[in-house]
């Protein structure tokens, strides 16, 4: 009833080669950009079990007896892990993106299937008909951008540039910003193409040297310039003067939403999201963009910096920190077990071992994770013990 987790890592050029090697000994034999390590039941890239002598994907293994894995969720998620965990390691910035909300997934899985685009087509912007929320616990410091700044912090930032090609685009979001002129401003941005494109880049670059010493800008322009080395005709060099810029520690976490537009920029955590595969782009990214599709799917509000970190209830008597997940999917805790500790099961778990070891007891049966391991559990474990000296990230629903 404990299943040890084989997980197939994903190679991507912004991935690193020593992260998951050096911290959790995931051999790297040839050196390639690591950049994802999937936990789950995703078609995509199942993880597998062993099963009676015999490796098995989850995913088959969940179609084949869902009463056993998924208990009474096996209505609510039609079969299927209802959620992916992930570990994630980015030495060079992932694309800016946003994830659809479930009832655009359903719709544009559906449309594009009718209209025959194959799943692994370049063009394709809906793999599956999820939503993709998701958390992210940092392992390592690790910088991203999360949700729209402040709308006056935003007019600020294109005031100090003074870009003179894009000053009428900004004009009518700088006179009434609100969500409707923000989203013309953004989209008319990725927009721009040929000639206006790169005066606009070039125009912006030159910007960032001279404001060098504004200590306001400081952090917001070195990205500019740090994306310009990697994708210098991307107008995806503009986001940072939109998107908040955070730094988590490690052992801290943010949530974010579906339609929420955000980027991961360098570092090593752990990523839970629900079970979808599904990307819009906005740059940063040599990938198909599909701009209208990409801003019916976003979210124009401004998020407030200091709501970006998640706080964690601390449960002293399990050594648990329990972050208040704000979707059904999948929920979130990492647990420090100093004493036996005993965890309620209503659904399958993932757990991932972050350091030391800990041992799993189910029933008669008993697992010791080291730092780097991981098990499946299916919902008829109904209950397990955990003790020993070590953490554990533990997924849920």
């Amino acid at each position: 009833m404990i299943f040890p987790l084989k997980n197939p890592v994903k190679d991507s050029p912004w991935g690193s080669r020593v992260a998951m090697c050096n911290h959790f000994g995931i051999p790297n034999p040839r050196g390639e950009n690591q950049a994802e390590l999937w936990m789950g039941a995703h078609p995509c890239a199942s993880s597998f079990i062993c099963v009676e002598g015999t490796d098995v994907a989850l995913c088959d293994a969940i179609v084949a007896n869902p009463n056993f894995w998924l208990g009474c969720k096996t209505e609510q998620y039609t079969s299927s892990l209802p959620f992916l965990m992930k570990i994630l390691a980015a030495e060079e910035p992932l694309s800016i993106q946003v994830h659809p909300s479930k009832s655009s997934a359903e719709l544009g899985f559906l449309a594009e299937n009718e209209k025959n685009i194959p799943l692994d087509s370049p063009y394709r912007n809906y793999k599956d008909a999820n939503h993709k929320p998701e958390l992210v616990y940092a392992i390592t410091p690790y910088l991203a951008m999360n949700g729209f700044r402040e709308f006056i912090q935003i007019v600020a930032n294109f005031e100090a540039i003074a870009i003179p090609l894009i000053n009428e685009l900004f004009q009518p979001f700088k006179r009434k910003p609100n969500a409707s002129t923000l989203a013309t401003f953004f989209s008319s941005l990725l927009l721009l193409e040929g000639q206006e494109k790169k005066q606009a880049i070039d125009e912006l670059l030159n910007s960032t040297m001279s404001l060098d010493e504004n200590p306001f800008l400081y952090h917001t322009l070195a990205l500019v310039r740090r994306f310009h080395k990697l994708y210098p005709d991307d107008v995806g060099l503009f986001s940072p003067l939109f998107l908040n810029i955070i730094e988590l520690k490690p052992g801290e976490a943010m949530f974010l939403y579906a339609e929420t537009p955000h980027a991961y920029i360098s570092g090593m955590g752990i990523e839970v999201m629900a079970n979808s595969d599904n990307v819009l782009r906005a740059g940063l990214t040599p990938k198909h963009i599909d701009v209208a599709e990409l801003v019916k799917n976003t979210r124009f509000e401004p998020i407030a910096f200091e709501s970006l970190t998640l706080a964690p209830d601390i449960v002293k008597q399990s050594g648990s920190k329990v972050y208040p997940i704000p979707v059904d999917d999948f929920k979130f805790d990492v647990v420090s077990p100093e004493v036996e500790v005993t965890i309620s099961v209503s659904s399958p778990e993932i757990l991932f071992c972050l350091d030391g070891c800990v041992t799993i007891t189910a029933d008669t049966e008993s697992k010791t994770i080291c730092m780097g391991d991981s098990v499946v559990l299916p919902a008829a474990v109904g209950q397990y013990k955990v003790q020993g000296k070590g953490s554990f990230a533990r997924a849920y629903c």
